[in-house]
């Protein structure tokens, strides 16, 4: 096993100097490359200004999906606790019950979330820590040239202003993305919030107006509601998650209208301000009205066509930025896209030699297990490990809304398009014995596989804890299994998981009835 420019003892006995990597951003693309780097034995330093763990752990996953944890419980009880038999014991008349058995405390349950991000973070910093690693508050900027033997110079610029330079064998960027922001709504923080804001709020919103309707989006949307406020979702294309399988879209999207959401289809938003409300001319009226705004304020969204709509908050969801900017990358050699991305290979390499790069900022799919991927390849590639590039079509993903939706490998979209030639079959849970008992009533298994051979080369799954069930699927996409194999393997009954099993004999099936 070789190692570039040492990092190992040599055969003699004498020990060549370690492997020294710099890593900017310590999100899931950083800290896990610190990790791999560490048990390698290279001299890791991860520099980082708001804390390990980046937007997934502090700003992004790990608190929106703690929030929608929360939602899930509220969804639950109100949609399935009559049906289920469950008696709600006190005097509330049974139509008010039927409307909000329970309420919520959002106040507290931020506190939650918030107090949840930072314990990650802080598990996340012992962990690189206890593996040797050096973590360093502050924000690196590359040196534009590469040194004769081949290092890379970092300034840091610390959080107290001070400044140090850094020598690396290696360098990975992988500092995120923001939130996009659109010129003529400009979050405040109170009234009109990006996703990185919500969880300051103490009191649920009202009326909350989501500006776009992609994952975080539907995300924040489909939880809101289930915890008690008006929802209104805006939407620019003809569906929500215009990404996504079509058939799992209808079905949330006809959820999410049944709950009484107002979806409002080919609706591109121009302008959100916040204007004063009824209540608000005589000032402030409450100890809580410093942090929530003044009483009675209210937003308005000026749609592309004139249309306006209010609500109590609005928040929006439209894509995000990479923190590539001011970083002196192009200086540096490093090629970015238009959209400000950094160009990478297979092997998270950028046109830089000895720069490579992970995470949001690449623009490859902005998922925390992808980051994490390409952290984990490129130590192993520079370090002379074994490297399996990345293929993206082994890659699950899932959507936490109420029901989830988790995809992996090829869609429909690749079949509809020619991409490749799959038979598909999808079975509603609404067949299923388990759903039937849990009273699940939306949702579905779809399974794609290649004709003649019967390998298995993508899903998607439609139903509560989808994220879960998706597993076997990605184990078939990744391993080339065959639906013979998923079909003639046990499962539990009655299960959920006892319809992938099912799909997979209706596939083997047509597959035999096709070819006799």
């Amino acid at each position: 096993m070789s190692y570039p420019r040492g990092g190992r003892a040599s055969g003699c006995g004498t020990m060549e100097h370690v492997t020294r990597i710099v890593i900017i951003g310590g999100g899931p693309g950083g800290y896990e490359a610190a990790l791999v780097a560490a048990q390698l034995g290279a001299d890791v330093t991860v520099v980082d200004c708001d804390g390990l763990g980046g937007a997934s752990v502090l700003t992004d996953c790990v608190p929106s999906k703690t929030l929608i944890a929360t939602a899930e419980v509220m969804t639950t009880f109100d949609s399935s606790y009559e049906e289920l038999g469950i008696i709600v014991a006190d005097d509330t008349p049974p139509l008010e019950q039927a409307a909000r058995v329970v309420g919520v405390d959002l106040g507290k349950v931020n506190r939650r979330v918030k107090r949840l991000a930072l314990a990650q973070s802080h598990d996340i910093t012992a962990s690189v820590t206890r593996a040797g690693g050096r973590v360093m508050r502050g924000r690196g900027r590359l040196e534009p040239a590469q040194s004769l033997d081949g290092s890379r110079r970092v300034v840091v610029r610390a959080v107290d202003g001070s400044e140090e330079t850094l020598v690396a064998d290696a360098v990975l960027i992988s500092t995120g993305a923001h939130p996009r922001e659109i010129p003529d709504a400009q979050p405040d923080g109170e009234r009109i919030l990006n996703w990185t804001q919500v969880y300051d709020l103490d009191e649920l919103p009202e009326e909350l107006i989501v500006v776009g309707s992609g994952v975080t989006g539907a995300e924040f949307a489909g939880a809101y509601q289930a915890l008690g406020s008006k929802v209104t979702l805006v939407s620019s294309r003809d569906r929500v998650l215009p990404g996504e399988d079509p058939d799992a879209a209808a079905v949330l999207e006809d959820v999410f209208r049944r709950r009484g959401m107002n979806v409002m289809s080919r609706s591109r938003a121009a302008a959100v301000k916040r204007v004063p409300g009824p209540a608000s001319a005589q000032g402030p009226s409450s100890p809580k009205a410093g942090k929530e705004g003044r009483v009675g304020d209210r937003v308005e969204v000026t749609l592309a066509d004139g249309r306006v709509i209010t609500g109590s908050h609005c928040l929006m969801a439209v894509g995000s930025i990479p923190n590539t900017a001011d970083m002196g990358l192009e200086e540096a050699g490093v090629r970015l896209k238009e959209s400000g991305h950094i160009k990478t290979d297979k092997v998270s390499r950028t046109s830089a030699p000895g720069v490579y790069a992970a995470g949001d900022c690449t623009g490859v799919l902005a998922l925390a297990s992808v980051a994490a991927m390409q952290g984990r390849i490129a130590m192993y590639h520079f370090l002379g490990d074994a490297v399996t590039p990345l293929n993206l079509k082994t890659v699950s993903a899932n959507v936490f809304t109420d029901p989830e939706i988790a995809t992996v490998g090829y869609s429909q979209a690749d079949v509809d398009a020619g991409k490749i030639d799959a038979r598909v079959v999808k079975l509603p849970l609404l067949r299923n014995p388990r759903a039937k008992m849990q009273g699940i009533r939306d949702g579905f298994v779809k399974i794609f596989c290649r004709p003649g051979t019967g390998i298995v080369v993508g899903g998607v799954v439609v139903s509560p804890r989808a994220s879960e069930l998706i597993h076997p699927i990605s184990l078939a996409v990744d391993n080339n299994l065959t639906v013979e194999q998923i079909a003639k393997a046990f499962t539990v009954y009655p299960s959920l998981s006892g319809s992938i099993a099912e799909v997979a004999r209706q596939l083997h099936t047509r597959k035999t009835q096709g070819e006799a």
